[in-house]
């Protein structure tokens, strides 16, 4: 096992990921609910990301030429799902659909954890295409477990982040939380809009 190997192909995949930069995001797509609920989602998430990602190590070429889809499809699609989350947050409509169900326990439309949190902001496209070119170098069966240990430690990173949040809501106002949901709406949906830009760009440039 190359050390310097996984150290390197670690800060890759954890850049890509970017948890410091996904926790904002969290933070507003949660904020309705409970500690507990949170971190249920939190922790819901990035399972299910590890196990998108896992899937894509072992298999990730042969899924995509299997059923016909490209990367570049792969990200427009996920830009265009992106920037429909992002309009809820901007106009705060996820609010008001939990205000009128009278804050029931999570309802499986609303988790947040499946969609968009582990797909497409942990496991997008950007971090995919990452873990199939990362197979390429670890190869074989040793290979999987590499890549196996540096998905996990990705994803343990990106659920620590994600607890913390919980202690910042505890001295956050309502109306602060307001005005950082809406400026990140604006920005998630910029970030949204460059999934797009890069999958039309990837189809040009085949």
């Amino acid at each position: 096992m190359d050390a310097t190997l996984l150290i390197t192909s670690f800060v890759t995949l954890f850049v890509i990921v970017d948890p410091i930069g996904l926790t904002p995001i969290f933070f507003s797509l949660t904020q309705e609910l409970s500690t507990n609920e949170r971190r249920l989602v939190a922790r819901r998430s990035v399972i299910i990301a590890s196990a998108i990602l896992l899937l894509f190590a072992i298999f990730g070429e042969i899924i995509l030429s299997f059923i016909g889809i490209s990367m570049p499809a792969f990200s427009i699609a996920g830009g265009i799902l992106l920037f429909l989350t992002a309009l809820e947050m901007l106009f705060q409509k996820r609010k008001q659909r939990r205000e009128a169900q009278g804050n029931e326990a999570l309802a499986s439309h609303n988790d947040p954890s499946v969609f968009p949190l582990a797909v497409p902001l942990i496991s997008g496209p950007g971090s995919i295409a990452s873990i199939i070119l990362l197979s390429q170098v670890h190869t074989g069966m040793f290979g999987v477990f590499e890549l196996a240990i540096i998905i996990c430690a990705t994803m343990l990173a990106t659920y620590l982040f994600f607890s913390a949040t919980t202690y910042l809501n505890k001295y956050l106002s309502p109306t602060f939380i307001d005005v950082v949901t809406r400026i990140l709406g604006m920005l998630l949906a910029a970030l949204a809009t460059q999934f797009i830009m890069d999958g039309i760009h990837s189809f040009n440039g085949l």
